[in-house]
């Protein structure tokens, strides 16, 4: 489909269905990676919901416990088709990047080589960098249109970056200045049109009419806490009835369902405590294991947070009681990934009524701008940490191979357009021969 395409009606189940299916398999990177995918896919090139729709519901999502990038899926998904369209969305999310960590865990633990698969990754890392910054030039081009939003995305770069403050933190700051400033000065604060109002020389979408909305009650609140929360923890009970309540299955039942409740901010700012804990306190995997989980975590399309599940495979594989190693580190990641990700279900499905409801008061329209900046000041801080990563892995020496792979794939995006997939299989195959080629 053609950028200039302008769309009257909203995707069929099914074309949603197979884009989330697509997301599974390429949504490398993170969740900068991620967001920019879900940004140039939706918003960009299908269409399927304008940028204030897209920012606003992806500044709920940052201020959730959870992978941000998996909650903006399933909220998306729910505004196209409702519950059923947010379930297949967050499920095809995860589900492809969890079946290919488990298969890299059993490869770990049982031969210990990945070399190839780590060839392919050395080559989508730069690629997926090269989206990134693509993306943040593109939302910042949207929002950052005056003085006072170029200061707080500046602000907000700063805080997260020098004075490392709390993302949640940085938000509710952003939401207050807007809030004031959006009755100070409300030309420079609302930048961000709310309740689906385009901007001069925008292109026309869904009609509003066709997006679900459902009205949010005490009852249908009710109803979806006792869902979820019955889905959420009877696995944790059977795993605790068949096995016994000391089985390092349950542990690891109990000890993800709480860490699930902590991630504000995003992994890295939970990953210590996990590490911690999954380490030195429970011995599921060593200090070395951690470390070679969050390469594959890193490597591997999905949230970042996946390598909780690897965390789950080697506390099973090393600690099965009366399993055997590879069925107890099934059952290990499987109950380790549940209990991560059905939460996020809940958040979504509890909070995007009220939210939807939240875009039809032009008063939010100022502080919803003002969150805007800041998570651009705060994805270019997880940009520029990823880009040391990726294109100085040896401190200040640079691995040429990723800034040439880097910079093609940034002007293929942004200069011609190209196919979002098309960069990402190329990528990962160049990796593959420059492999080869040096080995």
């Amino acid at each position: 489909m053609s950028d200039s395409k302008t769309f009257s009606n909203p995707p069929t189940f099914r074309e949603a269905a197979r884009f989330w299916l697509k997301l599974g398999f390429i949504s490398f990177g993170g969740p900068t990676g991620q967001i920019a995918i879900m940004h140039e896919e939706i918003v960009e090139r299908r269409k399927w919901v304008d940028e204030g729709r897209f920012l606003h519901a992806l500044n709920f999502c940052m201020l959730l416990p959870g992978p941000e990038a998996q909650q903006l899926a399933i909220y998306l998904g729910w505004i196209l088709h409702g519950t059923w369209g947010g379930i297949v969305a967050g499920v095809l999310f995860v589900l492809p990047a969890a079946l290919l960590l488990w298969g890299l865990s059993y490869v770990y633990v049982a031969y210990g080589n990945l070399a190839a698969i780590a060839a392919v990754f050395a080559g989508l890392k730069p690629a997926v960098f090269a989206l990134v910054v693509a993306a943040v030039l593109r939302i910042g081009q949207k929002v950052l249109k005056n003085e006072a939003m170029w200061a707080v995305a500046l602000l907000a770069f700063a805080g997260i970056y020098f004075l490392k403050l709390p993302f949640p933190i940085l938000i509710g700051i952003a939401a207050l200045v807007g809030w004031i400033g959006g009755k100070i000065a409300p030309k420079q604060f609302v930048v961000i049109k709310s309740h689906g109002k385009k901007e001069q020389g925008s292109e026309a979408v869904i009609p509003e009419a066709a997006y679900h909305r459902v009205e949010p009650t005490m009852s249908r609140a009710v109803k979806i806490t006792l869902l979820c929360f019955a889905l959420w923890w009877v696995p944790v009970a059977l795993l605790g009835l068949w096995l016994g309540w000391q089985h390092t299955l349950v542990s690891e039942g109990l000890f993800f369902s709480k860490a699930a409740m902590v991630t504000f901010g995003g992994a890295y700012a939970v990953l210590p405590y996990v590490a911690q804990q999954a380490v030195e306190n429970h011995h599921w995997l060593s200090g070395p294991q951690m470390l070679d989980g969050l390469g594959l975590a890193e490597s591997t399309p999905g949230p970042l947070i996946m390598v909780l599940q690897f965390v789950g495979f080697l506390g099973g594989w090393n600690q099965p009681g009366n399993l055997s190693p590879l069925l107890a580190a099934t059952l290990g990641a499987a109950i380790t990934t549940w209990t991560t990700f059905v939460p996020c279900f809940l958040w979504i499905f509890l909070g995007a009524p009220y939210i939807e409801r939240l875009r039809e008061n032009a008063r939010l329209a100022a502080a919803l701008s003002a969150v805007t900046a800041a998570v651009v000041g705060v994805v270019l801080n997880l940009a520029l940490w990823f880009g040391l990563q990726v294109l100085f892995p040896q401190r200040w020496e640079p691995d040429w191979f990723a800034v040439v792979v880097a910079s093609i794939a940034f002007a293929g995006l942004v200069r011609f357009k190209w196919n979002v997939v098309a960069v990402v299989l190329g990528a990962g195959g160049l990796g593959l021969i420059h492999k080869l080629l040096v080995s």
